[in-house]
């Protein structure tokens, strides 16, 4: 329950309070006074589009708080996500809080914690219900009777609805994949071609890792092997030569001299063991380049063959890669792709059967949740017509009608195209992401008149009503603890408006009713009656709320009578409506 509305430079109010209690609140005032603004502040606490427009002139910022009382499981489940929000509650009482700055910023408050607009409107949407004359005219739209009836018929219904939902989009994704995969065909066999002839020219060739560097060090070998033969040749003839002064000779010549004095000095001992090392070590390097001066043979039959070989390796790394390492790569990742590639029949065939059970599944679903429908379609009639009768509207009718629309098509779309149907026992049933059903309110306003749909069969004092009745069919299987409606009684007069009045009130038996109107027949019926007055000091206009007593109630009731509260006429019809309306006020009951 909304226990206090503050509102800060909204619109023209300055600054006010409005204390509300349990029962039915009647809002009044005449036009342009302000009584927008609050069903605006309401809104803005809801998580709504803020509209700097709405800034006071002259005001840095708006502000409004709301103070809401909760209890039982509602105040467990409020608890878990105002603390989640990083908020607190206060003896059981949320404060939320909305400010818009003059410049376009807006923020949000829950429980004294910062928090985002969408978590201020997850909090306060299942407390608070606005209904406005803009809802009239959402009511005739055929989703929003959907909406209606969905949210009558219950839990399994909106399950049902969620899981055809769910279906619907994976049907779209699977078709859009198919459809893809289709149209890309041509592409993708011609890429799978250029792929094969890549891979071909890759196997034939059969690189190596390394390969192409140990080939360029096989090919610098053999151009240069009569260079090679005759440097080693004649560097082994000067370390170790069959005859002639040669550096073995003279290193072992050397050690000699010194072995002969070695027992004279340590010393020359050591440097006698050093060059008897480098006479070994001579030795050994001799062998070895004697070794490879006997194995380099000129062999242009070899060169030419590594020559060809590196050439076809070059032609590999100009076309795959910069090395063969590179290449070796794109032929694997290529490899891959053509599994792909060759796959495309396949994943025709896959995303085919795919789509078929998908559809299979969404017809089953469909007719599950269209008879849930039919069934709370009767239900919602019976209640909607009921409530009709207490708004002054005795022989009217309301049918819900659940229809499908049939078309002509395919049992099964050809790859590549989209389902505009499902097959649903032997025929084609258009479907879209909410099921199979048209549903559609029908009206019939006086007995033995044919039902006809509300756009063309409601006058909009018989849509006020119809919104209105549908509200509390709504209320009896999803309760909410405030109602505010923002002069849905348009339209409304006479008897009528009575009635109108009389049904809030019993609504408020089972709920806080916060009613903007301009009908005194409805204000007449309300428990607490609240008047905005303007004020204007010849340069600003100002808005305040006032709770009226008794004898306020009379002098505004008057004023909306006859446009006079001093008015003996006006004042005697003002207390009549009164003394009508008191047994029925909630608070009376």
């Amino acid at each position: 329950m909304l226990e206090e509305l503050r509102i800060t430079s909204l619109g023209v109010i300055e600054e006010t309070v409005l204390e509300l209690g349990r029962g039915f609140t009647a809002l009044t005032g005449e036009t342009g006074a302000g009584k927008t603004m609050v069903v605006t502040a309401l809104d803005l606490l809801l998580g709504g589009r803020a509209d700097t427009g709405a800034v006071r002139t002259g005001a840095r910022a708006a502000r409004v708080e709301g103070l809401v009382h909760c209890e039982g499981s509602v105040l467990e489940e409020l608890a878990a996500a105002v603390d989640a929000a990083g908020g607190d509650l206060d003896d059981g009482r949320l404060l939320l809080a909305r400010q818009v700055f003059a410049e376009g910023r807006s923020r949000a408050f829950a429980g004294g914690a910062s928090v985002p607009v969408a978590t201020l409107s997850s909090l306060a949407g299942p407390l608070v219900a606005i209904h406005g004359q803009s809802d009239q005219h959402r009511l005739l739209q055929p989703s929003a009777q959907r909406d209606c009836l969905d949210s009558f018929a219950g839990e399994k219904t909106l399950t049902l609805r969620a899981r055809f939902s769910r279906g619907c989009a994976a049907l779209r994704a699977t078709e859009g994949e198919l459809a893809d995969v289709v149209a890309s065909a041509r592409e993708r066999a011609r890429e799978a071609d250029l792929l094969r002839f890549g891979l071909g020219e890759v196997e034939a060739v059969d690189p190596r890792p390394g390969e192409d560097a140990t080939l360029a060090a096989d090919e610098t070998r053999l151009g240069f092997a009569d260079t090679l033969r005759t440097a080693a040749e004649q560097a082994r003839e000067l370390v170790s030569a069959d005859d002639g002064p040669d550096a073995l000779g003279a290193v072992s010549a050397a050690r000699r001299l010194l072995d002969g004095v070695r027992d004279h000095d340590p010393e020359v001992a050591g440097l006698a063991d050093r060059l008897a090392e480098v006479s070994y070590l001579l030795s050994d390097v001799a062998a070895d380049v004697s070794s490879y001066a006997s194995d380099v043979e000129t062999d242009p039959a070899q060169l030419a063959a590594v020559s060809e070989r590196r050439a076809a390796l070059l032609a590999l790394t100009r076309k795959y890669g910069e090395t063969v390492e590179d290449v070796l790569a794109w032929a694997e990742h290529s490899a891959a792709r053509l599994l792909d590639l060759d796959g495309t029949d396949e994943r025709i065939t896959e995303l085919t059967d795919r789509r078929a059970a998908l559809r299979s599944e969404l017809a089953a679903i469909g007719t599950e949740l269209s008879a849930e429908r039919t069934e709370a379609a009767a239900r919602l009639a019976g209640v909607v017509t009921a409530e009709l009768t207490s708004l002054a509207m005795p022989h009217a009718e309301v049918r819900v009608a659940v229809t499908r629309s049939e078309v002509s098509e395919p049992s099964e779309p050809p790859p590549g195209a989209h389902s505009q149907s499902l097959p649903v026992d032997g025929r084609a049933v258009r479907f879209g992401p909410t099921g199979l059903d048209d549903v559609e309110l029908l009206l019939a306003a006086n007995r033995g008149a044919e039902p006809r749909p509300l756009g063309r069969g409601a006058s909009g004092g018989e849509l006020s009503r119809v919104m209105l009745a549908v509200e509390v069919a709504l209320a009896a299987t999803n309760p909410v603890p405030t109602f505010v409606f923002d002069e849905v009684d348009a339209g409304v007069g006479g008897r009528a408006a009575v009635e109108v009045g009389r049904r809030l009130a019993m609504l408020a038996r089972h709920a806080q009713v916060l009613v903007v109107t301009h009908l005194p027949q409805v204000a007449a019926f309300a428990d607490q009656h609240v008047v905005v007055v303007k004020s204007s000091d010849g340069t600003v206009t100002t808005s305040g709320l006032t709770t009226l007593d008794d004898a306020g109630r009379v002098r505004e009731l008057s004023r909306m009578l006859a446009g006079q509260e001093d008015s003996g006429t006006a004042l005697a019809h003002a207390e009549e409506l009164l003394a009508v309306a008191e047994p029925s006020r909630s608070r009376s009951a």
